[in-house]
C-alpha cells in the first residue's frame, strides 16, 4: 500500500512543498523525483509519484514554482515558465533542492533519479547537464530539449533517456536534431525514442486537444514510455 505525505522543503529562502510517495516495506528505497508540467504540482504528477511508489520507488512529486502555487489560467503558466526558462541556472537550483531532499530522507538509500513531463522534462535535462553527482538517470516525457546552457564535455554523469512524440508541433525535429549533436559533443549516455504518432503531452489523459491541437494524450506511446523508463530504471540506473 502507497503512503503519501507532504514533504516541506526549501530553496534558499522559499518554501517548496513536494508530495512524497513511500512504498509499502521498510525499505530503503531507491528515490525518483518526478517533476511537474506547466501547470503546476497538480493531479497528473502526483499520480505518477503514486505510480512510482508501486514499482518501489520513494518518489517526490517536486514543487518547482514554490508553496505549491498552482496557476489559475495558461497565460499565468506560460509567464511562470518562461520566466524559469529565462534563467536556468536558478531552475537547476530549484530542482536540485528536490533531488537533495529525497536524498536525505530516510526512506532513500541514496540513490536517486528524476523523471519531468513537459516542462518537467526540459527541467531535469538541465538537471543532467549541471552535472549533479547526486542524479544517477533522468528521463523526459515530451520535455523541451534546447537550452542557452549546453552541457559541457565529460560533465554530463547522469544517465539520459528521452521520451519524445515524433510528431510533437512544439519540439521540431531541427531542435531533436540539436539536442543529439549536443548529447553526443557531451559524451553524454544519452537514448532517444522517438514514438509515431504522438504529439506534445502523450502521457496526460486530460490533454485533448482543446489547448491546443497538438497537445494530446496518445494511450499507446504513454504506455510504451513508461515501460521505457521501467526498464532503464531497472537495467541501467539502479542496477
Amino acid at each position: 500500500m502507497v503512503t503519501v505525505t507532504d514533504l516541506e522543503y526549501h530553496d534558499g529562502g522559499q518554501r517548496c512543498l513536494g508530495v512524497l510517495a513511500l512504498p509499502e516495506g521498510a525499505g530503503p528505497f531507491p528515490g525518483v523525483v518526478a517533476v511537474h508540467e506547466a501547470w503546476g504540482l497538480g493531479a497528473q504528477v502526483q499520480r505518477r509519484a503514486r505510480m512510482l511508489a508501486e514499482l518501489g520507488y520513494v518518489a517526490l512529486a517536486a514543487d518547482i514554482f514554490g508553496d505549491r502555487h498552482i496557476p489559475a489560467a495558461p497565460p499565468e503558466a506560460f509567464e511562470i515558465i518562461g520566466k524559469w526558462l529565462a534563467d536556468r541556472a536558478a531552475l537547476r537550483t530549484r530542482a536540485g533542492a528536490a533531488v537533495a531532499a529525497l536524498k536525505a530522507h530516510p526512506a532513500c538509500d541514496g540513490r536517486v533519479a528524476a523523471i519531468g513531463y513537459c516542462f518537467g522534462g526540459s527541467t531535469v535535462l538541465e538537471l543532467a547537464r549541471s552535472g549533479n553527482p547526486d542524479v544517477k538517470g533522468v528521463v523526459s516525457f515530451h520535455g523541451a530539449l534546447d537550452t542557452p546552457m549546453k552541457a559541457e564535455s565529460g560533465k554530463v554523469s547522469a544517465k539520459i533517456l528521452v521520451c519524445h512524440g515524433a510528431e510533437d508541433p512544439l519540439v521540431p525535429h531541427e531542435q531533436l536534431n540539436g539536442f543529439l549533436a549536443e548529447m553526443a559533443a557531451a559524451g553524454a549516455d544519452c537514448q532517444t525514442i522517438c514514438y509515431t504518432g504522438a504529439m506534445h503531452s502523450f502521457t496526460n489523459p486530460d490533454a485533448k486537444g482543446e489547448l491546443m491541437p497538438g497537445i494530446i494524450h496518445h494511450p499507446r506511446t504513454d504506455a510504451r514510455s513508461w515501460r521505457a523508463m521501467r526498464d532503464f530504471f531497472t537495467h541501467e540506473v539502479f542496477a
